[in-house]
């Protein structure tokens, strides 16, 4: 599969997405390049969406009218379009049972890749998903969201807030890591989600 696929096939997915009304944002290999560490791999030549739950169905639907061969995954978590050999992810809920909200709404963001403007998650949301996410399987997950520690803007309240809820022991091991290899990462942060884990225990 060629550059040039991967591209004409996010501007079509993306036109059906908007054009539908759907919030949507993307995840995955795209929002880490942009958000992050540039690294462009085989395996990030797909496309993410994350929706709402209640959403799904709807993107499936334009994707399908939009000319994509489209099917219900699994009902649990994602579904999946193609068009032309590249896949299209439909994800509505990640790993550590985070669904879209309307605070994760209001935070995506508009970037360029590609000469293009895209819709991504927040680098604070991607953050949390990518070290929740993480295992054998997804080994590059840590690598992505450490490229997200390493920015200087995050929003580190909304991080640890995100984390009590979802995985604090998990994304305080990435921090602590991350301030290993000397990415700068506040005290406060690694001692409130401390103080979750050790009430948790």
């Amino acid at each position: 599969m060629g550059d040039r696929t991967l591209l004409t096939v996010l501007d079509q997915s993306l036109d059906a997405m908007r054009r539908s009304g759907v919030p949507h944002g993307l995840i995955g290999g795209i929002a880490s390049v942009v958000l992050g560490r540039a690294r462009w791999t085989r395996s990030h030549e797909d496309i993410d969406f994350f929706v709402r739950h209640e959403d799904a169905e709807v993107a499936l639907e334009v994707l399908s009218t939009a000319g994509f061969e489209t099917e219900e995954h699994n009902p649990q978590w994602i579904f999946k379009a193609t068009k032309d050999g590249v896949l299209v992810d439909v994800i509505f809920r990640s790993t550590g049972d985070i669904y879209m909200d309307d605070e994760m709404i209001e935070r995506i963001r508009e970037e360029e890749f590609r000469d293009r403007v895209v819709p991504l998650i927040s680098p604070e949301d991607l953050l949390v998903m990518k070290a929740l996410a993480h295992d054998e399987e997804t080994f590059t997950y840590w690598h992505d969201a450490l490229g997200l520690v390493a920015r200087d803007d995050l929003d580190w309240k909304y991080v640890v807030r995100r984390a009590r809820r979802h995985g604090p022991r998990r994304i305080l091991s990435l921090l602590l890591y991350a301030g290993s290899v000397d990415l700068v990462v506040p005290a406060d942060v690694i001692d409130d989600l401390y103080r979750t884990v050790r009430a948790a225990t």
